[in-house]
């Protein structure tokens, strides 16, 4: 019996074409809420990116990639921040060699200086209008998440410079640097104890490569028609895309949501 389900938000509930929850999925979603099933969201998203949500029935949410995570009365039940060692080096790197990088902060995002891969991103999400300036305040702060508009092989030397970040990445242009410790799988875990459900009991929808974990960590998982190959193979199921009613289709394969 599921109990619990998880949700990546871009392009698995919010479609990359209306940038909007589709009503299949919304129906499904109110659906398995009467029902008593927990529903939670697991999402690069920080907490100010969450409005396209709007009235759905989220028990909780992993946001920031598992850095930052919260109940739907907003008590916080795990936060994880870069330690300013890291910090400190990657402000370094750009600084030597330029290129954008959004710092996420509790509330806010703020970049040290944007250009047409940011701009690409956003026209997908429409989550990263953040400004841009001066960024050497990060260092008081705390930083959750750096976006960071690098390729595959800069990522590793950047990592190997930060000891204490991991990274994950769902799209070519960028990927996020965090902390390590605070994973979607992380906040899984958060979750199932504070309402004392197994593992065995949780369902998680993922379409990227920072939902990978995710997906080979719970025993029913489901990747979206538009995700990677690499993402699909450690999949439980396959199911169509966002823009083809994918939720509610795999719903209704598992049995949980009656027929459309």
């Amino acid at each position: 019996m599921i109990r619990a389900v998880f949700f990546d938000i871009d392009g698995t509930l919010v479609s990359f074409k209306t940038h909007e929850v589709p009503s299949s999925a919304r129906k499904a979603l109110f659906e398995l809420h009467e029902k008593g099933i927990r529903l939670f969201i697991a999402t690069g998203r920080a907490k100010g990116g969450l409005e396209v949500l709007k009235d759905l029935p989220f028990d909780g949410y992993i946001t920031l990639n598992g850095q930052f995570c919260f109940d739907a009365d907003g008590n916080v039940l795990y936060e994880n921040t870069i330690v300013k060692e890291d910090l400190e080096v990657l402000l370094s790197e750009i600084e030597k060699d330029p290129f954008p990088a959004g710092f996420v902060m509790r509330d806010s995002k703020v970049f040290n200086f944007r250009d047409e891969r940011v701009d690409a991103i956003h026209a997908i999400t429409h989550n990263d209008n953040h400004p841009a300036g001066d960024v050497s305040h990060v260092l008081e702060e705390s930083i959750y998440q750096v976006m960071s508009f690098v390729d595959e092989e800069r990522e590793k030397q950047l990592l190997e410079k930060m000891p204490h970040c991991t990274s994950g990445r769902w799209h070519p242009l960028f990927t996020d640097i965090s902390p390590i410790g605070g994973t979607k799988v992380r906040g899984i875990d958060v979750f199932l104890k504070h309402h004392g459900i197994s593992l065995d009991e949780t369902m998680a929808f993922g379409d990227g490569g920072n939902d990978f974990e995710m997906l080979e960590y719970v025993p029913h998982s489901v990747a979206m028609g538009n995700a990677p190959d690499f993402v699909k193979a450690i999949a439980s199921y396959v199911t169509d895309d966002v823009d083809h009613d994918g939720l509610a289709a795999a719903f209704r394969h598992f049995g949980m949501i009656g027929s459309s």
